[in-house]
């Protein structure tokens, strides 16, 4: 289930979505300290993430899915984003260094289609992150954030899917260890909560960080598998 991007604006502008943004970018540059003269691209909703990059970055590119919607971005700048149909990304082959998915791998219908189109335009040696509500987490629970919409995942189901789609997880984070309130209390609390809960109860992280690796070696034994299965056929001439 894909949320307007108006709603996700909103949300993001909010006191809540404000501080939410700040946590979850924390473990993504914990993740990603320097992307220097690399090519980045987000999918879903991650401009909020993405402007963390663009000064160092060489590229950033947001890919907006045609059901979610598109805003202009960055803001009073030339637009770098794109709108298309999430299974047809209308971008390069190996094009990106670099590629985050936020509000993307949760809402989509065609995530096995998806996840092969950012395989193919992730270069060789790049490195894809998803950021997914967390199952277990309070976050899920509640649909008053984007985090509480689509499938939350748990961590073993989250990576058994990107295995199986030629991803490598290789790191797992985890964040939005605060109750999802708007409360002053609680925003003053959130990084005292967040460096906690990581140490003593990261099931209850409500977002998790997964970054991965693009295998090559798995996709050629594939190919080479998928050939070897083709009927092979002797032509026999009548004397």
């Amino acid at each position: 289930m894909w949320l307007d991007v108006v709603d996700l604006k909103n949300f993001y502008n909010s006191v809540l979505g404000k501080n939410a943004q700040k946590l979850v970018a924390q473990s993504i540059r914990m993740v990603w300290p320097n992307v220097n003269t690399q090519s980045v691209m987000g999918l879903g909703y991650a401009i909020p993430f993405l402007d963390i990059f663009q000064k160092e970055a060489e590229r950033t590119i947001a890919v907006m899915p045609a059901r979610q919607g598109i805003l202009h971005w960055p803001e009073k700048k030339m637009g770098r984003i794109t709108l298309c149909d999430e299974g047809k990304i209308p971008l390069p082959d190996s094009y990106f260094d670099k590629i985050l998915l936020v509000h993307a791998f949760e809402c989509t219908e065609k995530l096995r289609p998806m996840l092969r189109e950012v395989w193919r335009v992730l270069g060789e040696g790049g490195s894809l992150m998803v950021v997914v509500p967390n199952r277990t987490g309070i976050w899920a629970r509640m649909d008053h954030t984007p985090f509480g919409y689509g499938n939350p995942y748990t961590p073993a189901q989250a990576k058994r899917l990107l295995r199986e789609t030629l991803f490598t997880p290789t790191r797992t984070e985890r964040a939005l260890f605060m109750p999802p309130m708007s409360h002053a209390l609680m925003m003053a609390s959130a990084p005292a909560m967040e460096k906690i809960g990581k140490g003593l109860f990261p099931s209850l992280g409500g977002a998790l960080i997964i970054e991965c690796k693009k295998q090559i070696h798995a996709a050629t034994i594939r190919k080479e598998a998928s050939r070897s299965r083709r009927p092979h056929y002797k032509i026999v001439t009548p004397n």
